[in-house]
C-alpha cells in the first residue's frame, strides 16, 4: 500500500510530462510521487498490480488500496490538486464506458499530436525527491 499517491506516466511522451509538470504545479503540498512507466520503479509498480500492458497506453494512480487508470486516473488526480481544475472530479458521473473510450483514442493519437521523447523527463532539483 503506497503511503502517498503514485503518479505513473509514460516518461517518453510530451503530453504526459506535460501533465506531470501540471500536477506539481498544483499540488503545494506535495502529495504525489511519480514514477516514469519506462523506469525501474514504474516498472516495478505496474508489475506488482499486474498493471504492465497498461501502463505504456495509461496513466496510472496507485492510492490508498487502489489501482486506477485511464480516466479514472486522470479525475481522481485532478480532485486532489489545487485550484478550479480539482472540479473536473464532476465527471465522475459520467459513466467510465463512456469516458474511457475518449481517453483510449487520446492516448492513441498522443505521439502524433504532441510528439516523443528520445529520453525520460529529468526533473529539477526542487521537485527531484517526488521522483521514485
Amino acid at each position: 500500500m503506497a503511503k502517498t499517491p503514485i503518479v505513473i506516466f509514460d516518461g517518453e511522451c510530451n503530453i504526459c510530462n506535460g501533465a506531470v509538470q501540471f500536477i506539481i504545479k498544483r499540488d503545494p503540498l506535495a502529495r504525489f510521487t511519480f514514477a516514469a512507466s519506462q523506469g525501474d520503479a514504474g516498472r516495478a509498480l505496474l508489475a506488482r498490480h499486474g498493471l504492465t500492458e497498461t501502463g505504456k497506453s495509461s496513466m496510472v494512480l496507485i492510492q490508498d488500496d487502489r489501482t486506477l487508470f485511464e480516466s479514472d486516473a486522470v479525475l481522481e488526480i485532478a480532485a486532489g490538486l489545487q485550484g478550479p481544475c480539482r472540479w473536473l472530479r464532476v465527471f465522475k458521473v459520467v459513466p467510465r464506458f463512456l469516458r474511457n473510450p475518449f481517453y483510449r483514442l487520446f492516448a492513441k493519437v498522443r505521439y502524433r499530436l504532441f510528439g516523443k521523447r528520445l529520453t525520460c523527463m529529468i526533473p529539477t532539483a526542487d521537485v527531484k525527491r517526488r521522483f521514485l
